[in-house]
């Protein structure tokens, strides 16, 4: 990345070394049983990648898509693996901001504690994360020493141990049946990306066209990280949302053309959150006995939350979004398949004309009217 005076617009290595100093530290666990886990999670991904290309059906007999790693990781891993694909995916932005920097009055002051300051706020946002996320499959990995990714620079499945062993003994549901019911999940977004050659492409393309659009000064981003991270340490007064009224990052940033980027964002993100959910529990009586009883217990942790603060920066960092897309997308995909049956819904994946806006995402009977009907008459 282009700097000047030496001074990247984020420190990723002061990022990552400030997460894995601040993360709060896992479950109390025995390092065999640590083992056990490990390997019952590396089972259950290679079982769960059989049960959901049996239900899915997206990927034909005798097709082998490309391999991708799955990788069962720490909190300090899962931080290190985001902080490069972040790296990777934000390139062209901070590039963009760079440039914007040097031209700025303030700039050579910027470029000296700018790019520290931003990598422990980063840092400190990610701590919080690290602890939360149970799996995710890293669309935009790059390969690293030691964090493999698929030959074509994108594609790894994280399961994240501790945390998995944390909400399993928190909701106090059965450990092996839980563990495949993350699995399941999150191989069906594996699935998704590996079955679907183009989706992959047309994320990215949406993303950086997001990020090409952006027209923000430095200084305002680095204010928004710092409101965050202030709330970590509990530095900005309670109900004190500012003149922004409490949005997100992402909404704070936008202009005109973004949002409707981000609506087709939106709807893309609406669809694979969902679809994956409806997978989870469409496999889950055939493979995992107690689901009913983990679903219930998860949704309630979902509704519930936590204190104030962890709503706050939910709120801050578009987290409460990402809840919305597992409902509203779960609902579309269980009332198209209902209508049209499991082949009729996936149509959704020929091509990008045939992903559902974020309008049909509300009303699905839309979606099927408009790729069902008006490909029969």
């Amino acid at each position: 990345m282009t700097s000047i005076g030496g001074a990247e617009m984020v420190d990723w290595n002061l990022a990552v070394a400030t997460a894995t100093r601040l993360v709060r530290p896992g479950p109390d666990i025995s390092r065999e049983e640590a083992r056990e886990v490990v390997a019952e999670l590396r089972r259950h991904a290679k079982s769960a990648e059989e049960h959901v290309r049996s239900f899915t059906r997206m990927i034909p007999e005798g097709t082998e898509p490309e391999d991708t790693p799955v990788l069962v990781v720490d909190r300090a891993g899962w931080i290190r693996a985001n902080v490069a694909g972040f790296r990777e995916l934000l390139r062209p932005l901070l590039e963009k901001m760079q440039d914007r920097r040097g031209n700025s009055p303030g700039g050579a002051v910027l470029g000296a504690v700018g790019g520290k300051v931003t990598g422990v706020e980063l840092g400190m946002l990610l701590s919080f994360l690290a602890s939360r996320v149970l799996g995710q499959y890293e669309t935009f990995a790059p390969v690293g020493r030691d964090l493999p990714a698929s030959a074509n620079g994108g594609g790894r499945l994280l399961l994240v141990a501790p945390n998995i062993v944390h909400v399993e003994r928190e909701l106090e549901v059965d450990p092996h049946d839980f563990r495949l019911w993350v699995a399941l999940h999150e191989e069906t977004h594996r699935t998704q990306f590996t079955g679907v050659p183009w989706l992959r492409d047309h994320l990215q393309g949406e993303i950086q066209s997001f990020l090409d659009e952006t027209d923000v000064d430095p200084m305002t981003v680095l204010e928004r990280l710092r409101e965050a991270a202030q709330s970590l340490a509990g530095g900005r007064p309670e109900g004190e949302d500012g003149e922004d009224g409490g949005r997100s990052l992402v909404e704070i940033v936008q202009t005109p053309a973004q949002r409707e980027i981000l609506g087709r964002l939106t709807a893309v993100m609406s669809l694979l959150e969902g679809h994956a959910d409806f997978v989870m529990d469409g496999v889950g009586p055939e493979v995992v006995s107690s689901v009913g009883e983990i679903r219930e217990k998860f949704q309630q942790r979902r509704a519930r939350g936590a204190s104030r603060l962890d709503q706050a920066l939910r709120k801050l960092l578009g987290l409460d979004a990402k809840l919305r897309q597992y409902r509203d997308g779960e609902r579309f995909v269980r009332a198209v398949v209902d209508e049209v049956g499991m082949d009729g819904f996936n149509r959704v994946w020929t091509s990008p004309n045939t992903l559902p806006t974020k309008a049909e995402i509300a009303a699905p009977a839309d979606w099927i009217a408009r790729v069902h009907r008006k490909a029969e008459s």
